[in-house]
């Protein structure tokens, strides 16, 4: 498969979780994807190939200055690496707030935002679902 393909197989096998989590989070199969972290381990097998091949084509890569990490992502196997890392990563984010949402208690229209920003802006939905869980707490 070329880098490409690799690239579209990784998103389509990542929208779907991320439905099911926004749609359909208690649903027996949205949790055993969820306990066993199917998706994010099927992710980090691409990841750890793609990283693999990165240093095998490039050398071993310079995270030091971001003119160093600027010319890693002119690699397309760096950045394909790259863009696996953020969905596993913000899908295993996801994941977790649904854990933590199981002791909290907030509401699916509170989580819907929460994990659609997360999976649109990473960050951005973690500190969106930190604010209503603390906001929850109080």
């Amino acid at each position: 498969m070329t880098p490409s393909e690799v690239f579209s197989v990784a998103g389509m096998i990542t929208m779907p979780m991320w439905l099911l989590m926004i749609l359909l989070p208690k649903w027996k199969v949205t949790r055993f994807l969820i306990d066993f972290k199917v998706i994010p381990l099927l992710l980090s097998l691409i990841y750890a190939l793609y990283i693999f091949l990165a240093i095998q084509i490039g050398g071993w890569m310079d995270f030091g200055s971001l003119g160093s990490v600027m010319t890693l992502f002119t690699e397309e196997n760096a950045v394909l690496a790259g863009w696996v890392h953020y969905l596993a990563f913000d899908l295993l984010i996801g994941m977790w707030m649904l854990d933590q949402n199981k002791k909290l208690g907030i509401h699916q229209i509170l989580m819907a935002p929460c994990l659609f920003a997360t999976f649109m802006f990473g960050p951005v939905g973690f500190l969106l679902f930190f604010i209503i869980k603390t906001i929850k707490k109080q």
